[in-house]
């Protein structure tokens, strides 16, 4: 338990800030699909690949107080910006942390953005079926979002990039 806990913390401390849950979501997903120890469990939900796991987690860190939770009013929604405060520093200077350095990817990741790495996310997600089968699956489950060509060609890039990154960590 206290591992995963370091882990998630290793992952808020080289992300520094991260603005919305789904993009939060998305991110770990797509880590733990190019092979970074994450263990939460992800099931297909309505925005793509979601772990329950993962929610109460940060949720746990936030009671503990190891992360700072900001509820920004936007008008017609809610956004969530999560911060790591002092006494979560403090924390994963204590705790065991075995994840692997990946702070560039966890970068580039929070440079995109949110209907980006959800399509990225819902790839990998239909990783067993060829490209363009899992194309085609994208387009038929997430048929409201209008992914074009260019955006799926956009994402086979980026995921053939954050393979690379990873080969050459």
């Amino acid at each position: 338990m206290l591992r995963n806990h370091a882990r998630l913390m290793r992952f808020f401390v080289d992300a520094h800030d991260i603005i919305g849950r789904k993009k939060l979501q998305k991110m770990i997903y797509i880590l733990k699909k190019i092979d970074v120890p994450f263990d939460e469990k992800f099931a297909f939900h309505f925005y793509g690949p979601y772990s329950e796991e993962l929610t109460l987690r940060v949720e746990e860190l936030c009671n503990l107080g190891f992360i700072a939770e900001e509820k920004q009013d936007k008008g017609h929604y809610f956004q969530y910006h999560y911060t790591v405060t002092d006494a979560g520093t403090a924390f994963l200077e204590q705790a065991p942390d075995d994840l692997p350095v990946c702070y560039d990817k966890v970068n580039l990741l929070k440079l995109q953005s949110s209907r980006f790495l959800e399509l990225v996310a819902t790839l990998l997600f239909f990783d067993d079926l060829t490209k363009d089968e899992a194309e085609d699956k994208v387009k038929h489950v997430k048929a409201s979002a209008n992914f074009i060509k260019e955006e799926f060609m956009s994402a086979w890039r980026f995921i053939a990039e954050l393979r690379d990154k990873g080969a050459n960590a």
